[in-house]
């Protein structure tokens, strides 16, 4: 039997989605046939919205509605203490951990077997961020002699392991030193493979707690 035209579409565009098979897809599509149209009307707004209504932190690349999300805007985060996550969900989990710095999202990791490379991802407006600290520390009396701590929290697999030792030797590269910038990798309080988006909240705490210099 021949389905109609707009329900194999929106079948199409569920089974693109991560984790939906073609049998999830289509309970999903049939699910919503049963949504009021007022309900769908809304759905379909959202959707459009996610896009047109977001954007990138200026700062961090975090997803914010405005040009600097609510942390780098937070005065009494502490700016020199950076959490170098992979993607947003990375940041929204490690909040739940009372971290009180802030975070540089890299929006991926470096995957050559996906065509993924350092320049397809926000490594270089992390160092030029490191810059700036940097620079301000040089004008700032108070503060001067405070050291900037890198936390690389990218997940423990062999991308994210890749992805942190290629920041650190960056950073280092450009004449940082560990007197002005002290990098740490977070603590295998996850299991290796696993991904921080589902480790819960006092596995997360103990891996910041326990991060390592490197």
């Amino acid at each position: 039997m021949k389905l109609p035209k707009p329900i194999s579409s929106l079948i199409e565009y569920f089974e693109r989605l991560p984790g939906i098979g073609p049998k999830t897809a289509q309970r999903l599509t049939f699910f919503l046939l049963h949504f009021p149209q007022e309900e769908l009307e809304k759905f379909s707004e959202s959707l459009v919205g996610l896009k047109k209504g977001t954007k990138l932190c200026s700062i961090c690349k975090n997803v914010t509605e405005y040009d600097i999300c609510s942390v780098c805007g937070d005065p009494t985060r502490e700016k020199r203490l950076i959490a170098v996550v992979s993607h947003p969900l990375d940041a929204f989990a490690l909040e739940k951990t009372n971290y009180k710095g802030v975070y540089h999202v890299l929006h991926g990791i470096i995957d050559p077997l996906n065509n993924i490379g350092p320049e397809e991802i926000f490594i270089k407006e992390l160092l030029d961020r490191l810059g700036s600290l940097i620079s301000e520390n040089s004008f700032d009396s108070v503060d001067a002699m405070k050291t900037i701590e890198v936390i690389l929290a990218m997940n423990t697999n062999m991308e994210g392991e890749s992805t942190a030792m290629y920041i650190a030797k960056l950073i280092r590269e450009r004449g940082i030193g560990s007197d002005k910038v002290k990098i740490t990798r977070i603590a295998r309080g996850l299991p290796v493979g696993g991904d921080i988006e589902y480790a819960d909240d006092i596995t997360l705490s103990r891996a910041l707690d326990g991060r390592l210099e490197i």
